[in-house]
Formats: structure tokens, sequence, C-alpha cells
């Protein structure tokens, strides 16, 4: 066994000092009681029948706490008795320990336990304050639940199976998969691993990928399922990291005959937010948790710290909590970049606008880089050290920080990117988020427009032949009025975004905490940048991205940035979707210029829809016989 903090809790009497002993004694290890951690005013207190505070055991859980810390250094394991009745207790214990601690909680009865006390002789704690060692009792939601009712050695017996259980299960080792499977394993998560068995193509795959890395060690593999199920501790919590869709729905058939009442089913992949909430009350009618999460951060992020998207039921997300949290991004306070985000399929929501997002932020890196590449005459390696200057600043953000790196890769003299065939896929959140938007009559422009431009260079190769150039007249900017361009479209790219997610969390009454939400987007997902740690502090104090000053001010101070750009672009013959989205979006704010009202007078004409009139009261509505 590696170097292991095992905690065994529990109120007085409930027989954690015996099983903790003999548990050592099981394990070679040395046993620990930790009332022989209190301090002399703390036993005093409790031997005169008073309880003990929150404040008088901090430093009791401090010292338990760093006699696991010293263990561990010294590669040593340790089995402690302790209390530890509040999972506040529980998160003292384990600093700097989360990835080597583990706790046993012997469960049972008050009045089991009160009979137990009642019959003991000389314990400096009296019966009588079992009582408020059960009214400050939280029961953790990730302990090894033993049976208090059996007898020690039963209970010992019970221990030691459930402990070569696995914490974790995790359903998919495609390149998503085996990063949070190694993220885990690598925060001291004991693992199950399942893969389908395709005779031929994919045949003991688990067992080859536990077997490349060294931080899988602990881990089992399986390709059936049922074995895969029992090989986990209850309630068994398993991360689905499957194709969406149909896949997602058979698999859930496939596994359901084996899951009892209160197992979780974590959902990591792109499903639609709306198969999420039908999945959640279909297995709801069984006991079962599905918990629809959205996950950020590709291959790297996976691995060494995603951004993590959880909703549903909120006992579900309290119950996967800590292992999601162990393997999240921090953000620049330390906290992690995992949130409970709301009920139903909220994760899946916000996780379909983020890539929404991610669309339009990558199109307007491409139409930066088309314009200072064509009109402006500068190579890839010159463009390069534009971005690079431009991610030291207000601009960071990691596609920002990647395009500049892709600029340089070379394959013998030539550029990489000029041998890349020009044509950009898409795995349909783009598509959901535009078509989502449309429903709610919402204008997310700059997403539809990134959208649509992928599926224009999906065609283009069709018309390659086709000579369209007329006149190009190339205008060279400077780079400052560039910077602010796409400074501009930025901020209408993430406002319409967050305005989406914000209609509906309204809609669907889903009570979303937009300042929490783009905080879990500072770090770890695809989306990080300064811009967005900037909105989390807006949405701090207001609910819409355009209601903080300083952020509206740079809406008229780079107007004129972005419009240059778009009419140097555009006299260039560039196409720049998401640029124009922007300016047209910017320009349709000012209220002097006016063009709906034609359109609704055009609707009045043919169909007698009605108009309101700019001289009556809103909600008033007028026709005209044209």
């Amino acid at each position: 066994m590696k170097s292991k903090i095992i905690i065994v809790m529990g109120v007085s009497g409930s027989g954690k000092t015996t099983l903790g002993s003999m548990l050592a004694e099981k394990l070679n290890t040395d046993f620990f009681d930790g009332d022989d951690f209190h301090p002399k005013e703390n036993i005093a207190k409790m031997s005169n029948g008073i309880p003990l505070t929150d404040d008088d055991r901090i430093g009791w859980l401090d010292r338990i706490n760093e006699k696991g810390v010293e263990l561990i250094q010294n590669n040593k394991s340790g089995v402690f008795a302790c209390s530890a009745l509040k999972e506040s207790y529980r998160k003292r214990l384990s600093n700097t320990l989360e990835k080597e601690i583990l706790f046993v909680y012997p469960k049972g009865s008050q009045e089991v336990i009160q009979r137990r006390m009642d019959a003991r002789k000389d314990h400096f704690m009296p019966s009588n304050l079992l009582d408020s060692q059960f009214s400050i009792l939280e029961e953790p939601k990730n302990a090894i639940e033993i049976d208090l009712t059996k007898t020690p050695e039963q209970m010992l017996e019970d221990t030691i199976k459930k402990m070569a259980l696995s914490e974790f299960g995790l359903v998919g080792l495609g390149v998503m998969g085996k990063s949070l499977a190694r993220n885990l394993a690598n925060n001291g998560t004991k693992l199950s691993l399942f893969n389908r068995y395709v005779k031929g193509s994919e045949e003991g795959i688990a067992n080859k990928f536990i077997n490349s890395f060294e931080e899988l060690s602990d881990a089992q593999g399986f390709e059936d399922l049922e074995d895969f199920v029992e090989s986990m501790q209850t309630p068994r919590k398993i991360f689905l990291m499957i194709k969406a869709g149909k896949e997602t729905d058979e698999f859930i058939e496939k596994i359901k005959p084996f899951l009892n009442a209160e197992d979780v089913l974590i959902d990591g992949g792109n499903s639609h937010f709306k198969d999420t909430k039908r999945r959640i009350e279909y297995l709801e009618k069984e006991g079962i948790y599905f918990v629809g999460t959205g996950v950020s951060g590709g291959e790297e992020g996976a691995l060494k710290g995603p951004s993590i998207m959880p909703s549903g039921n909120f006992d579900a997300y309290k119950t996967i909590e800590p292992f999601l949290k162990k393997i999240a991004a921090k953000d620049k306070k330390g906290l992690d970049c995992c949130t409970y985000i709301g009920p139903e399929g909220s994760g899946h929501f916000i996780k379909m606008v983020h890539n929404g997002i991610e669309y339009a932020e990558m199109q307007l890196i491409a139409e930066v880089y088309a314009l200072l590449r064509y009109s402006n005459q500068m190579s890839p390696d010159e463009i390069s050290e534009v971005f690079k200057e431009w991610n030291q600043g207000e601009l960071k953000s990691y596609l920002l920080e990647i395009s500049s790196e892709i600029l340089t890769k070379k394959e013998g003299d030539n550029c990489l990117l000029d041998m890349i065939l020009d044509q950009a896929g898409n795995k349909g959140t783009g598509n959901w988020t535009t078509v989502t938007a449309t429903e709610m009559g919402m204008p997310a422009t700059m997403i539809t427009s990134a959208l649509f431009a992928r599926y224009v260079s999906s065609v283009r190769e069709k018309y390659g032949n086709l000579s369209l150039i007329t006149e190009q007249s190339f205008i060279k900017l400077e780079i400052e009025t560039v910077k602010n361009a796409y400074s501009l479209a930025r901020i209408i790219n993430h406002q319409q975004g967050f305005t989406l997610i914000k209609i509906a969390s309204e809609e669907y009454r889903w009570n979303l905490n937009l300042s929490e939400i783009s905080r879990i987007w500072t770090n770890g997902c695809i989306i990080r940048s300064t811009l967005m740690e900037e909105i989390s502090a807006v949405f701090k104090h207001n609910s819409d991205i355009f209601d903080d000053l300083s952020i509206f001010e740079n809406v008229n101070k780079f107007r004129s940035a972005l419009k240059t750009f778009c009419v140097s672009s555009l006299m260039a013959e560039l196409p720049i979707p998401t640029m124009l989205a922007a300016n047209d979006f910017v320009n349709s704010l000012n209220g002097e210029i006016k063009t709906a009202n034609i359109i609704q007078a055009q609707r009045d004409f043919f169909g007698a829809h009605t108009y309101q009139r700019t001289d009556a009261e809103r909600g008033k509505f007028f026709h005209t016989n044209w």
C-alpha cells in the first residue's frame, strides 16, 4: 500500500479507537489516538462536561494534521482515531494531505451508541455529551462507511474489503478520458477504468493504458460492465467520457441494471442540455443521480487541471465535489475552477455557450491574422511577435498564446500553417448555441457568424477555381488600430454570450451566478483570459457587461478602430464575418439610426401585425390601413 493517512472518525462510543488500532495492526502501521493530541485545557473542559467550541478544536486538528504530514514525508502510513464530526474539521485534517488521506466512518444510531457509552467506565467524556456530538455531526460524503453494530472483527474485515475497492470509476478512454484518469490518479484517487471491448480494434484498452503510466499502478481495468461496477465503493461515482447523443443513452441502459440508488453518473461529454434534463428525470425514478458536467481545457487541461461545470441534484454534486475539485484548475486566488452551476442541464448549457464564445474568439484571431498577413503584408513570424506582445497585457488569453506558437511552427523551411487545408471542423456545440439563441430571440450574432464561417470553409474548395478577386486595395493599418478593433470585438462577443446565459437562467429558473461562472473560466478552460477575470469582477455588482462604465467606455473608445478594420478588410476583399458582426452590433446600439421601424411597418402592411408608437406608452399597439 502507498503511504496513506487513515482517519477512523465518529462520535464517542462508535468503536473508532478499537477499529483504528485493529486496522493499524492489520496494515502493520502506526496507530494514533486522536484524544492524545488534545491540549490539557480541552481535556479539562470535556471532563467537566463542557462541550468544545470550534476554536478549541483548531489547535487539536492542526496537531493531528502535522503528524500526518510528517508520516507522509517519511514515506510512512498511519491510522488515527479522531472524532472529526464536521466537514470543516475533515477539511482541516486534509490540508496538504488530499492525495493521501482516507476517512473510515463507523456508522450507527444514537440509541445504540448511548447504550455503549452508559456501559463504559473511567472515560474522561461523560455520556451526556453524546447529544452535543450528534447535534454537530455532519456525516461524510466520501468515507468508507462501516456498520458499527457488527463485531470489531467483522468491522475490520469490512473495512479491509472496502479499502480494496476503487473510489471512483471512469468510462471511455479516449483522449480526454485518459487525461482525466491520469489527473485523478495523480491526485490520489483509486480508480476503476472501463473501456468497451471490440474484437480486433479495442481489446484490453484499459489494462494497456494502466500499464503505460506509473501513477495508475493502483487502478483496475475492466471490459465487463458488471465487474467494473462491483469494483467500486458505494455510492458509486462514475465519470462518463463517451460520445454524446444516442451512445450515452445506450450506455445508460447497459449500466443501469448494475447500479444502486444514490449512485452517481457524471456525464462529462458535450451533451445537449435538454438531453441532460431528460436523463436526470429518467434516472431519478430509480434513485440514481445523473450530473451533467461541462469539462473544458482540452487534453492538456484535462490532465493538469480543467474548468469543470457540474449541474443537477445538489446532494449528488456534494458526493462528487471532492473528486472534481481536486482535479480542477485553480484561479489566481487558489480557488478551484469547479463550482455547482445549478439544476437540470445548466452545466451543459453553459459549456455549450462557452464553446460558442470559443468559436467566435478563434474566428476573430483568424480575421486579425488575415488582415496582418494579406493587407499589412506581414510574415507569420512577425504576426507571432505581435500576438506575443499583446499577450503580455490586457489581451492575454490562452487562444492568443497558442496562436502565436502556431505561427512559428515550421516543417522544413515552410510555415506549417500554410500546409494545413483551409477547412475548419465543428462538433455541434456552436450549432446548438446558435439554434438556442435563435429560439430565445437573442442576437448571438458573432457566434453565429463564426459558425457559418466554418461552414463556408467546408464548401470553399468546391469554388476554388473561380476567379472572384476584382480590385483589391491594401491599406496598411497601424498595429494599435488592429489591437483596439480586436479588443472591442472580444467585448461584444463576451457580452452576447453571457447575455444568452442570463436569459436562459431567467427562462428556466436556474438562478445562475454569472460572476462564479466567469470565475471558473479564468483558468483551465480554452477561453481563459484577462478579459474573463475582469468580467468576473463586473458580474459581482452588475447583471450585464455593458453596465460597467469602464467597459462601455471602451466600446465608444474603440468604435473607430473597429470600423477602420472592417473597411480596410473589405477593400482587401478579406472575409471577416465576426468583425463585421461586431461592428454591426455596435452600430445597431445607436438609437439615432432606425431600421427596424420600416420592417414593422411592412409587417403591419401585409399581415396586420400592428406596431407600437414612439409617442404612446409601451405595450399599446396600433394598426394602419395602408
